[in-house]
């Protein structure tokens, strides 16, 4: 299912048949040094993974994280989407790229995409963003799109940058 286009992108929701990709995402070296190691190295355990922590959260809140293909050969560069977290008050927008699709303007269309998603098809009032401190590029990105820094937050047992932004 489609979740937004743009001129270059389809963000649509996963299956379990993106689990190859999926696996490749989440043992990329900058996923691993910003996000963080999920212990996901088997098609069998991507295809868990993605049933518990992007499927069940479609069915749960209406929202997730979307792979992000590239329109015009339907190339998976990465994920961005939103996800809901028992540390914070407000949805959160995530996304990753594979590291050969980055520096290419990908993210940051993407996000873009996800923000209307979120402000006039979901109508949510606002949305926070969280990053590792070392994480320049999303950092520079947040920026770009509006958000707003509000200090640290602990999530999980790492202390994180909050940004925020409200819809206008």
């Amino acid at each position: 299912m489609n979740v937004a286009e743009t001129p270059r992108l389809t963000l649509r929701r996963l299956t379990l048949d993106d689990a190859p990709f999926y696996l490749q995402l989440l043992n990329e070296p900058s996923w691993l040094a910003h996000i963080g190691d999920r212990g996901v190295r088997t098609p069998e355990e991507a295809q868990a993974h993605i049933a518990a922590h992007i499927l069940a959260p479609y069915a749960r809140h209406g929202f997730g994280m979307y792979l992000v293909q590239r329109r015009g050969d339907g190339t998976a560069l990465g994920l961005c989407g939103l996800v809901q977290r028992e540390a914070l008050p407000a949805p959160d927008i995530g996304f990753a790229l594979l590291q050969q699709h980055e520096g290419l303007g990908y993210a940051r269309e993407a996000a873009q995409a996800v923000l209307w998603h979120a402000f006039r098809e979901l109508q949510l009032p606002r949305l926070l963003a969280i990053t590792a401190p070392t994480n320049l590029r999303s950092t520079k990105l947040l920026g770009a799109l509006g958000f707003h820094f509000q200090g640290m937050v602990p999530v999980g047992d790492r202390s994180l940058r909050l940004y925020a932004l409200a819809r206008s």
